[in-house]
Formats: C-alpha cells, structure tokens, sequence
C-alpha cells in the first residue's frame, strides 16, 4: 500500500528591518512576536541596526516572501522597491508612500499629552521638537489644539537640518529657549530621548521640575525615563498593537489578500505619570519652592518645620498660601511623596520592607505598614502582590 505524502506548510521568510537600539522598536519586534506566538511561525532576517543606518544590500536579490520595514532613508526605500516582495512601512517617513503603513497616531499622541498638561492647569505650554514627520505631526496638533483652547504656546525648532550639533551646543540652544519662557510652563518634548534634554537644560539653567518647568516625553521608554532627575513623564504609544498590526497586513499581503486597510493609525495606551509633571502649575514663587523642596527630602524623614527654614515668611501665612495653591497641607503633601515614592519600590524592586522604610524616611517598618494601609486601605504586601512587575 503507498506511503501517503504529508504536506508541510509552508514557513514565510521575512526580512525585519528594525532598529533594535531603542524601546519603540523593540515594542513593535514584541507585537510582531505576539502575531507569530498566534498563528504560524516565520523565519526571521533580523540585524543590528540604529535609526537612518543604511540597510543591507541583499534585500535586493534576497529570495524570501515579505519584508516589514522602518524606512529611514532612500537606500532603504530603494532596496525594497528593487525587492518587489509584499512590504509594510512602519515608519513615518513615508518614503514609499504605495506601500502599506503602520504607525503610532501622532495626533491623538499630542492632543493625549497637551490634556495631561492643562489638567495640571498649565496655561502657558511648549513643544520641543525634532526633525522627524512624526515630530511635525506632534508638533502641529499640539500647537493648533493649543490655540483652539486659548492657550499660550512656544514651540522650539532645531537649527540642525542633518548634522546633529554636539551634546554641549544643543543644551546652550535648549537653556537659552528655556530662559527666554514664561513659567510656569509645561512642555511636550517630541520623543523620550528630547524630554531628558530637557530635563538637563533645565537643570543646568537652575529652573525647578515640575514646579516652574514640567515635562513629558513619548515612547514611555522605562529605563531612559527613570534614570531622569526627576523621572520622566511619557505618553505610551502601543507599539504591541503596532507591531502586530503590521504582521497581520504583511500575512495577507504574502497570501494574495487583500489588506483591511492601506494606512493604519494606532491610538497610545495612556501617559505614565513620573515625577516630571507631579505638580499643579504654581505661580507663587514661595510655594513651587516649597513643593521642590518636599519632592526632593520628603523620603528624609522630614516635617513641615524643615520646609519653614528655606521659607522667608511665616508659618501661618505659608500654610495659608500652600492650601490655597495645592489645596491640601504641607504635611500631605509630604506623606503624599512619600507614599507614591514607596509604591515605586514595591512595585518596581524586590527590596524588603525594612530597607523600603530606611529608604523613606520611616524609623520602623511596621510605622511604615501602618501609614501605607492608612492611606491606601491595603498592606505594603497586599499592595505588592497585586502591583509588582515581573
């Protein structure tokens, strides 16, 4: 009797041309991943590659079935024109505007972060801006909504059109936009890597974050926003969506389908809120001092007496001023910091309760349980189990 032959499905070669040097593309290689984990596997052509990094010469003459790409530059358009294999763009760049495009929504990405800053009830904003597509898109939403709502805007242009200028010519550039600004202000910066510019400009320039200067990021990039000081905040694009958007328009492509859509847009998660906008906007120059103070010490184990000696008024009428501004205490506030400063370290570390305590200005670790579930309604390890990343 003959041997029936089994039929193999044929595995998809695809080619991805990625950066894999910074979070957002990373996030769109796991959304990619996610596709895959759900349906067929493919093999993968993956390298190394940084942003506007020509790409691979064997695109070209390459044999495989389909390719997903950030198209930066022409050498990388041309080589995935000359493939003439199913393609999807992610990039804003829209070199190959014939191809299919996925991307973040850049509007609703600036029209997210400028609801952020007026709910903290900046009046006066700015945009920081690079030269990307989806900078200009950012920047034009976020200017124009600015306007529409009777808002102050200032928006700071790069000079450079190619060569980026060096490190200590950007930060003159950016500390002498920052002076020339009405505070306080709150700004959007086009992309993470701009907010910790920023952020150093400002530091360099001796202007207070968030009290005078508030900042927010995109790309929700958690290492680069946390090693700011203060810790950024940032829009947070879905690049998982993103990513596995562009897997699925690529699997029709590669079998003859038809896509859903030429052009799609994925709308940003949320905003992580960090330190860097952890403010009401304060035009008393006594309290947004005071509020910077207890930002900085307030895991010192310090009281309101403290926060009275960097003070040159009295304590009746800085308790006074300080509930009329930010509509609670001083010494709210103070716990106020200190609590969210101890969700951080439960959610984020592994550290034990003691250390926790030592680190926030608690003598004891059972204080600190007390206070924490006083003020939150759950235990530190209620709190933990439920919050902790993995």
């Amino acid at each position: 009797m003959p041997v029936k032959k089994t039929r193999f499905k044929k595995r998809f070669q695809v080619a991805l041309l990625l950066e894999t040097s910074n979070a957002y593309c990373r996030g769109l290689l796991a959304g990619i991943n996610g596709y895959l984990r759900e349906n067929e596997p493919w093999s993968i052509f993956l390298g190394e590659y940084s942003r506007g990094q020509a790409r691979p010469s064997w695109i070209r003459n390459w044999q495989g079935d389909g390719i997903i790409a950030r198209i930066e530059n022409e050498a990388t358009a041309k080589a995935v024109a000359a493939s003439h294999l199913p393609a999807v763009d992610v990039s804003a760049a829209r070199l190959l505007p014939e191809l299919c495009w996925v991307e973040t929504d850049d509007i609703a990405i600036a029209t997210l972060a400028l609801d952020h800053l007026q709910g903290c009830g900046f009046t006066h904003l700015g945009f920081c801006g690079a030269n990307f597509n989806w900078s200009r898109w950012r920047c034009e939403q976020f200017t124009s909504l600015a306007k529409q709502r009777g808002l102050d805007c200032h928006v700071y242009k790069p000079r450079y059109k190619i060569k980026q200028p060096s490190w200590e010519s950007e930060q003159n550039n950016l500390g002498r936009w920052l002076t020339s600004l009405p505070k306080p202000i709150g700004i959007m910066a086009a992309y993470d890597i701009r907010g910790q510019q920023l952020i150093e400009a400002c530091r360099r320039q001796g202007m207070l974050i968030p009290e005078e200067i508030a900042v927010i990021g995109v790309d929700n990039d958690t290492l680069l926003c946390e090693m700011c000081d203060p810790p950024l905040s940032s829009v947070i694009p879905d690049t998982y969506r993103t990513g596995y958007q562009a897997a699925e328009t690529l699997v029709r492509l590669m079998t003859g389908h038809k896509p859903k859509q030429n052009t799609t847009l994925v709308k940003p998660l949320g905003i992580a809120k960090r330190r860097s906008t952890d403010i009401c906007a304060i035009t008393d120059p006594e309290i947004a001092k005071a509020m910077h103070y207890i930002q900085q010490h307030s895991c010192d184990g310090i009281q309101v007496v403290d926060v009275l000696r960097t003070m040159s008024i009295s304590r009746r009428i800085f308790e006074r001023r300080f509930l009329q501004v930010v509509g609670h205490s001083p010494h709210e506030e103070i716990q106020r910091v200190r609590i969210g400063r101890i969700k951080m370290l439960l959610r984020e570390t592994d550290l034990s309760l003691a250390e926790i305590a030592k680190r926030t200005g608690f003598e004891y670790d059972n204080y600190l349980s007390y206070n924490f579930k006083r003020r939150t309604g759950l235990t530190p390890n209620q709190f933990r189990k439920q919050h902790h990343k993995q």
